[in-house]
């Protein structure tokens, strides 16, 4: 398989937030020719939503995608409803920087629940509340699935599978249907880190299909991992065939960047990141 296009590389921020806010991450990638970058908004909060959105745009930078929204499931009705309001500010933010989608982390288990259905039964009711306002606003939802290992705390949505048959109950929409951009209104995030275990995966790539996939994200899984949160690779490290999964996505029909998302507290995030920006560059073009 032909190696990637270096054009589709992209930065998210978490890969160099240890030592770089959000000026420094613009900056940084328009300095190495990285066209693309998904911003925290703990980060693009800090910098300011006007001032990001002018400085991403000066320095000719496509927003791949905001991170995140989700985390809808509650104990009550009130903690439901606030975590409604902040994925409208989220979806209002993500239309301020011309975001391609905006990345949802679903949630897990509500503090002391033990019932997962009924997480997710919430999950289903939380992206419904929302999908109104961002159709309005023009801005894809793209639901992302984790790892099973955090069901619990992150995301009760753990495969694409699951993911897919929330878009299609949800937003069923079709190739053609003029009510939404061409990329639809909700879709899904392909994580690498979070599906390459997953037997079904090719299949449920080409389910999902150009319509459905809004973002794929790139890492690698370590043999050992050390931290489940904070120990991923770099591209080449680990044991994710990163290549076989790109050409699986872009046979379905995508045509979007390849995001670097990296969280590594004891070996990327100590590294100058000039260094992770040039160790990415050069891990893209050899390994995915």
């Amino acid at each position: 398989m032909a190696s990637p296009d270096s054009r589709k590389l992209a930065l998210n921020t978490a890969t160099t937030r240890a030592k770089w806010g959000l000026a420094q991450a613009i900056e940084g990638c328009a300095r190495h020719g990285i066209r693309g970058i998904a911003p925290w908004r703990d980060q693009l909060h800090a910098m300011g939503v006007a001032k990001a959105a002018r400085a991403i745009r000066d320095h000719g930078l496509t927003v791949t995608g905001l991170c995140r929204g989700g985390m809808f499931p509650a104990t009550t009705a009130r903690g439901r409803r606030r975590a409604i309001e902040d994925n409208r500010r989220a979806i209002d933010e993500a239309h301020a920087l011309g975001a391609r989608c905006l990345v949802l982390v679903v949630g897990g288990l509500p503090r002391g629940a033990r019932d997962i259905g009924g997480a997710r039964a919430q999950v289903k009711d939380g992206i419904a509340a929302i999908l109104p306002h961002a159709r309005a606003a023009g801005v894809p939802l793209a639901i992302e699935p984790l790892h099973p290992m955090y069901a619990a705390d992150r995301a009760c949505v753990n495969t694409l599978a699951q993911a897919l048959e929330l878009c299609d109950a949800l937003a069923p929409e079709r190739t053609g249907d003029r009510s939404t951009n061409a990329r639809g209104a909700l879709g899904v995030a392909v994580d690498v880190y979070h599906v390459w275990w997953d037997p079904q995966l090719r299949e449920q790539i080409r389910r999902a299909g150009k319509k459905r996939l809004l973002a794929f994200h790139i890492c690698d899984w370590l043999v050992p991992t050390t931290d489940l949160l904070l120990d991923r690779g770099m591209m080449g490290d680990g044991v994710i065939d990163v290549r076989r999964i790109r050409g699986w996505v872009e046979a379905a029909g995508y045509r979007g960047f390849h995001e670097v998302e990296i969280f590594s507290a004891r070996n990327w995030w100590r590294r100058d990141p000039d260094e992770v920006l040039r160790t990415c560059k050069r891990r893209h073009r050899l390994y995915c």
